[in-house]
């Protein structure tokens, strides 16, 4: 025939070496990653191949989300294997946040599963709270401030007192310096192991 309308397709023998000469739709993957990254045509002269890292199958698109497309290994086959990139994993050593930037699945020290509390510790299948850890911190904290609210009143008495000492003080002063002991003496009587459910006096 003098003409044709046609484009000429390459034809291929079981080694991927064409039989024919001509356009190939090739599906191109990352030579790094091995990852899909589009299909193309190609022109395959007489006994060639295709260009490096395009192959001849079509690969299958996922339905389902979190689904990547790669080249297997030994280059034979498209894979569907699990994509997580752009989610956020944490530690099961120690719940640190990091950003997802691999193909594949996620190694045993990440999990999806975000911590609630700092106290929060791995048991292999979700996160549980080390209650007692949390309380011990909480204690902590609590002593903290109750040292903090006897140095404040002990500091305000000791003024008020020398004033009282030196005859300096007003009426006010000295019923101030009463509650002010009041005070001091309510703070010293907290129980911090009560913690969360302590409820400190109000300062003069």
């Amino acid at each position: 025939m003098k003409y044709t309308t046609e484009i000429r397709q390459a034809q291929f023998d079981k080694d991927g070496l064409a039989t024919v000469s001509g356009w190939a739709t090739v599906y191109i993957c990352d030579p790094y990653t091995r990852e899909y990254v589009r299909a193309s045509l190609d022109n395959v002269p007489l006994g060639g191949s295709v260009v490096a890292d395009a192959y001849l199958d079509k690969p299958e698109l996922p339905t389902k989300e979190n689904i990547a497309i790669v080249r297997s290994a030994d280059e034979k086959s498209w894979l569907h294997v699990t994509d997580y990139r752009g989610k956020t994993a944490y530690s099961t050593e120690n719940r640190q946040a990091i950003d997802i930037d691999f193909i594949g699945d996620l190694p045993i020290t990440l999990t999806l599963l975000e911590p609630k509390t700092e106290f929060d510790v791995w048991n292999g299948k979700k996160w549980v709270t080390d209650t007692e850890a949390q309380k011990a911190m909480l204690v902590e904290q609590a002593e903290s401030e109750k040292s903090q609210r006897l140095e404040d009143a002990e500091q305000n008495i000791l003024m008020l007192e020398r004033k009282v000492r030196l005859g300096m003080a007003t009426d006010e002063e000295i019923e101030l310096l009463r509650q002010w002991e009041i005070y001091s003496v309510k703070v010293s009587e907290i129980d911090t192991s009560t913690v969360p459910d302590i409820e400190w006096p109000v300062k003069p």
